[in-house]
């Protein structure tokens, strides 16, 4: 802090939210497949929260929107890795929630989601991480957020593994919740917040974009190649020619010059949940990243 140029930029209680979305979106941009991952758990978290009248719902939120700030200690190698794990990366992978904790607590405004957020991967039994605590030991909001993780981390592909549909997701932490790893009643107010049915429900685009400009961007932020992104939307290699030929006029339209800076623009705008449906018959395991 001493070494800050003056004047020093201070926040009050009113831009932390806006502050901690920041945080989200850059952590997200670490890796194509967790585009929108933060602020799509905070969202659901904090409906869930308020779904089971836990007293701080706003705690809720804005420690889902930091939990995985931990992400950025571990390399790109690993995350993106689309094969099994080493027993190496895999230790690495579940120090990522004790950095979030770690970083949290070493701000005086950010040291009440410390423990919270770190402990998003616990699990009823004892079998999660980092801590290894189970049952009554994981706070209530830390029950709530690990449900709202798993799941919103379901509708999203992963290198080792294509996304789940919202259905597929809720049967999958239902199923979770049976077997004594989390909480079920956080389970049932995940999936009553997550609100299936309002996911298939476009939003009206935003900066004039069509629903053609919208999903190549999409895409083209994700980093896949034309002809990959012609195979994805089922369409001819010269069709994705000339769509990314114009990718400029769209990043003119949207106030963008880069990939990343379009894949902010689609979180912002919350453009990436459309990109839930998939499916798999595949859970996480310790052989590949998860969540």
């Amino acid at each position: 802090m001493d070494a800050e140029p003056s004047p020093a930029r201070t926040i009050g209680e009113a831009d932390l939210d806006r502050v901690l979305r920041t945080f989200a979106d850059m952590v997200d941009l670490k890796s194509p497949y967790t585009l929108g991952h933060s602020s799509g758990v905070a969202e659901v978290a904090e409906r869930a929260a308020r779904g089971l009248g836990l007293a701080d719902a706003v705690s809720v939120r804005r420690a889902a929107l930091v939990h995985d700030l931990g992400r950025t200690g571990v390399g790109n190698g690993i995350w993106d890795k689309a094969g099994p794990l080493t027993t190496a990366e895999w230790e690495s992978v579940r120090l990522h929630p004790y950095h979030s904790e770690r970083i949290l607590a070493r701000s005086s405004a950010l040291a009440p989601l410390a423990r919270i957020a770190g402990m998003h991967h616990e699990r009823q039994d004892g079998t999660g991480y980092h801590h290894g605590a189970s049952g009554a030991e994981i706070p209530a909001a830390a029950k709530l957020l690990a449900a709202a993780d798993a799941y919103q981390a379901m509708t999203q592909e992963r290198p080792h593994r294509p996304a789940r549909t919202a259905e597929q997701a809720a049967d999958a932490i239902k199923a979770d919740a049976a077997a004594g790893l989390l909480e079920p009643d956080c389970v049932r107010a995940v999936v009553e917040a997550a609100g299936h049915a309002d996911l298939a429900v476009r939003a009206a685009r935003p900066a004039g974009l069509s629903n053609r400009e919208v999903e190549v961007v999409r895409l083209l932020a994700r980093g896949l190649t034309n002809r990959q992104i012609a195979r994805r939307l089922s369409i001819s290699s010269r069709t994705a020619e000339h769509h990314v030929q114009h990718v400029q006029h769209v990043y003119t339209k949207i106030g963008a010059s880069t990939r990343a800076s379009a894949a902010l623009f689609a979180m912002e705008n919350d453009l990436l949940l459309e990109s839930r449906i998939g499916s798999s018959t595949d859970a996480p395991g310790t052989g590949s990243p998860v969540a």
